[in-house]
């Protein structure tokens, strides 16, 4: 028994020191555990600190950045006068708005012709101010107020400005009472200073105006079968239009068949919505279409062989071939190559029955009317003049107007094309009398082929329609 009591109390004593042992290793871990923890707190607070200090080093020794508002380029001058290149531009203390102003070469001696808007009862003696080799020299001013203003105040006008052996190469020019020679506040680039010998354009069309158009169907398909028939520019006088127009003159602008030039008149000028005064009131005659007209002949005078001086909704379409390059030789061959050539308007009323065959459901959601569906014209009554356009050379055009030339180089001429060899093709809304009986005339399905995809190209790149 005593032996078994020491023995007890002998083993209780080694279990007290194995259990305080183990109680000391786990403290000390405890310790280093902390002592870890400590220490990578102490480590992340060093490396802030760091990249602080690093960053207060860099922004003590390097430049301060200073931002520069981007500078606007200066406008172009020339003898210190602003240029202005654009047309419609209101000439200090006149009712007159130069439009355009061009080189003219073909007479004995040059000249710079300028085509204008102007009042036709303000008489006042003008001169012409040129920019030549960084001095201003004047000459008089000779207008000519065209015949075809219909009774309107404002009227188109030809400005002859003669140039002097002082200055036979002027830049620039401006338009001045002969009383203010020193109040003009901006010059207009002078074109066609130079006659180049070879043509970028074989056929230009002018199209004149575009006011609150809205039709971009019809755009389309009038670009797309402007562009089967031979023509490779289409220059538009353009007021406004709706944002889907936009995006299809902005699409042809890119592709450089197009070229939209600003018609401003209607911020200086009431127009007329009409052709005749006492219906449609204003000061300019039908959105001022004739000066924007002979503007267009002189500015693709040396840049086009031919121009057609027609409207958005018409098309000249041959008979026995299908482009223009191919009709034009046949013409000059029978007509000779110093005269244009009218082409017989022929009206395909939109209101006249509907021929289907050539619907495209996917065309039905984009604004305008669908031409393909009109094949029925009217009979032109034949003691009516008939409101024909025009192809022409356009170095034979003087003046201009809507149908036909007013003057012309050398006492050119137009002839009337037959109708059997090309007419035109006019659609648009238009009313008859109900024992009028149309003509069935499908022509225009001869290009369905090449149209309807072309114009579905279009529609689905200006995103109007899904591929």
């Amino acid at each position: 028994m005593l032996l078994s009591s020491v023995g007890m109390f002998s083993r209780g004593k080694s279990d007290d020191r194995l259990e305080s042992g183990s109680e000391a290793k786990r403290l000390k871990n405890n310790c280093a555990l902390k002592l870890f923890y400590i220490s990578c707190f102490l480590l992340i607070i060093f490396f802030i600190i760091f990249i602080y200090i690093q960053d207060s080093f860099k922004a003590l020794f390097q430049k301060p950045h200073i931002y520069h508002k981007p500078i606007s380029p200066l406008p172009p001058k020339a003898c210190d006068v602003q240029v202005k290149d654009r047309p419609v531009i209101k000439v200090n203390n006149l009712n007159t708005y130069m439009i355009g102003s061009y080189m003219e070469h073909r007479f004995e001696k040059k000249q710079i012709k300028m085509i204008a808007i102007v009042h036709r009862y303000e008489h006042v003696t003008s001169s012409c101010v040129m920019c030549c080799n960084g001095r201003n020299v004047t000459s008089p001013a000779e207008f000519s107020i065209h015949t075809d203003h219909f009774n309107f105040e404002y009227g188109t006008a030809s400005i002859t400005c003669p140039l002097s052996s002082t200055c036979l190469s002027p830049t620039h020019v401006a338009i001045a009472a002969r009383a203010n020679l020193g109040s003009i506040t901006s010059f207009q680039p002078i074109r066609n200073i130079n006659i180049p010998t070879t043509y970028p354009y074989e056929f230009t069309i002018c199209i004149s105006v575009m006011y609150d158009y809205k039709s971009v169907l019809n755009l389309v398909q009038s670009m797309e079968m402007f562009r089967l028939l031979g023509a490779q520019r289409v220059v538009i006088y353009k007021t406004n239009c709706d944002s889907d127009t936009q995006k299809v003159l902005d699409y042809y602008e890119k592709s450089g068949f197009v070229e939209v030039i600003p018609w401003t008149i209607t911020k200086h000028i009431s127009v007329s919505h009409g052709w005749k005064i006492n219906e449609s009131p204003g000061q300019l005659h039908y959105y001022g279409q004739i000066p924007a007209l002979n503007d267009c002949v002189y500015r693709y005078m040396y840049q086009s062989r031919y121009l057609a001086l027609h409207d958005m909704d018409e098309l000249i379409l041959p008979f026995k071939v299908k482009t223009w390059r191919e009709l034009l030789p046949e013409l000059e061959n029978r007509y000779g190559s110093h005269v244009g050539f009218e082409f017989e308007n022929n009206v395909f009323p939109f209101n006249a029955k509907a021929h289907k065959d050539y619907e495209q459901d996917k065309w039905k959601n984009v604004q305008g009317t669908n031409i393909l569906n009109y094949i029925d014209r009217l009979p032109n009554p034949p003691k009516v003049f008939n409101n024909f356009k025009i192809i022409v050379n356009p170095r034979l055009v003087l003046k201009t107007t809507v149908h036909g030339l007013l003057a012309t180089v050398n006492g050119a001429f137009t002839v009337r094309v037959n109708n059997s060899v090309a007419r035109m093709y006019h659609f648009k809304d238009f009313s008859y009398t109900p024992n009028t009986v149309p003509i069935r005339d499908d022509h225009l399905w001869d290009y369905v082929n090449d149209l309807i995809p072309a114009v579905s190209e279009v529609l689905q790149a200006c995103g109007l329609i899904k591929a």
